[in-house]
């Protein structure tokens, strides 16, 4: 029997079809986005490689480990290597081994997050590269040329991200500048010419809705946004250091806003419980750097919570570090053993522990798809936060 991403192989990226909702008083949804690359089956969670790689892993390690696509920089590949050069090494996909589909950002969350010197107009903004300190004016219409010439799938507009807190004049100044150059960047991704895509295709394109925790700005954000017409959309400004409750209430109400037949993304959020909870409201994508981040410094996440196991408590513990995982980490290797890794600074405990986190995250989702199809999602929500929620001792300091 063929898979749903069999049967629709011949769907035109962009298509997107909600294959069962879990009807049990959540709004969870499993749907099937097409792209140049694949289809990829939602709810789906994207590991970050930032620079065109997930940190300390080779891109068949993430493959095996269950990603089905992938999220890169915008920013980063723009200033190094640059996208011209990645255009004449065949794209971005051939560049770094990945053969599945591949979504960019923009670049405008870096520019504003990393560069301590800014300057915007309506035209875009100026900064100075975190790397050398050379000057760069990005706009709408240059963030498009370069995801197109990347070869990306997918491309997110170019938005105004407000930081939080923020005042309301200019909450809706962002919501206003970040309608204006999603309108522009699609009438620029229409202009370009297929001799400057690696593919002879343009990415298909989703627009960002803002508003930061404002319902009333979710609401004005979305209708221009719907006005201009994208196959798939963002909601954005998320996790920019609200408070928990607020970040939940936004979810809550901005998932619904966006089109219901049109993939909906929440951007930059990775905790697994925020996961569960967003998906419950109807989000179909996801991506976030905590699952390696986190690994890098010694925490892995399991069934029963976090697991700090670079700690000392774990040096004489034979325990796997997830008793219920199937990694590879967690069938050949002890929590002692990459305890002591972490300590002697060995690579290698980077890398056993930013495959178990990945493939903890591909699990839980594969697992909440699963009981969406079955119309259970709601005991599955319940009986995964209480276990995950439970802890065990597993924080324990030393």
């Amino acid at each position: 029997m063929k898979t749903g991403a069999e049967q629709d192989e011949r769907l035109l990226p962009g298509t997107f079809r909600i294959e069962a909702e879990s009807g049990d008083g959540s709004d969870a949804r499993a749907g099937l986005l097409h792209t140049a690359h694949g289809a990829v089956e939602t709810p789906a969670f994207m590991p970050v490689g930032t620079r065109g790689a997930v940190r300390t892993l080779d891109p068949e390690e993430v493959e095996r480990a269950g990603a089905k696509i992938l999220l890169a920089n915008t920013y980063h590949l723009y200033l190094r290597p640059g996208h011209e050069r990645i255009l004449r090494r065949g794209g971005l996909h051939r560049f770094m081994g990945w053969k599945k589909p591949i979504l960019t950002d923009s670049g405008g969350f870096q520019v504003f997050s990393l560069s301590a010197l800014t300057k915007m107009n309506d035209d875009g903004v100026r900064f100075r590269s975190h790397l050398d300190g050379s000057s760069h004016f990005l706009t709408p219409e240059l963030a498009m040329e370069i995801q197109a010439a990347l070869g990306t799938d997918i491309a997110m507009s170019f938005d105004h991200c407000a930081p939080w807190p923020c005042d309301d004049h200019r909450l809706a100044a962002a919501v206003e500048q970040t309608t204006i150059w999603a309108r522009r960047g699609r009438e620029a991704m229409e202009r370009i010419a297929p001799e400057a895509t690696p593919e002879g295709r343009t990415p298909l394109l989703f627009g960002i809705q803002q508003g930061g925790v404002d319902e009333e700005m979710r609401k004005r954000s979305t209708g221009g946004l719907v006005e201009i017409g994208f196959p798939g959309y963002a909601v954005g400004g998320l996790s920019v250091g609200e408070p928990k409750e607020l970040f939940h209430e936004a979810v809550a109400f901005s998932a619904p806003l966006l089109p219901r037949e049109k993939p909906r993304y929440l951007m930059g959020v990775g905790f697994p419980e925020d996961i569960v909870e967003a998906v419950g409201h109807g989000i179909d994508l996801f991506d976030c750097v905590l699952p390696t981040r986190i690994a890098r410094n010694g925490t892995m996440v399991t069934s029963r919570g976090r697991l700090v196991v670079k700690n000392a408590a774990y040096a004489d513990d034979d325990a796997p570090p997830d008793p219920d995982c199937d990694c590879s980490t967690c069938a050949r290797f002890s929590r002692a053993y990459i305890r002591h890794l972490f300590s002697a600074g060995e690579i290698l405990a980077l890398r056993l522990a930013s495959l178990h986190n990945l493939r903890f995250y591909f699990r839980m989702i594969d697992r909440m798809r699963e009981a969406i199809l079955a119309g259970r999602f709601a005991s599955w929500r319940a009986a995964f936060l209480e276990a995950y929620r439970s802890r065990e001792g597993l924080d324990r300091a030393g």
